[in-house]
């Protein structure tokens, strides 16, 4: 029982740090949206693997702006898993207290 607990811990832990990579993700994302909205240039330039590529902006608006749900998907699936585990972390708390006493 409390190597399960310990196991739901390290899961809700991984959990968390993919939530907070995802949400660093969508943070640059947004920036990058509000850069390409505020540019009176046709152009802009994308990093791909090791060169910059020059792209019309609307393409990657279109791009980010795709980019962007798939990661608020994640983010929002991410948090229902945290909820599921966080909620069987304290089932198995309140067991865990029964047993000790």
């Amino acid at each position: 029982m409390v190597g399960q607990f310990q196991t739901y811990q390290q899961q809700l832990q991984s959990v968390l740090i993919q939530k907070e990579t995802m949400q660093l993700q969508l943070m640059e994302i947004s920036k990058a949206l509000e850069e390409l909205d505020s540019t009176k240039n046709e152009k802009a330039y994308k990093i791909t693997g090791q060169i910059m590529v020059s792209k019309p902006v609307e393409e990657l608006k279109k791009d980010l702006g795709e980019t962007k749900e798939a990661i608020e998907v994640r983010i929002n699936s991410l948090g229902k898993t945290e909820e599921k585990i966080t909620a069987k972390l304290k089932e198995m708390e309140a067991e865990l207290r029964k047993l000790v006493k």
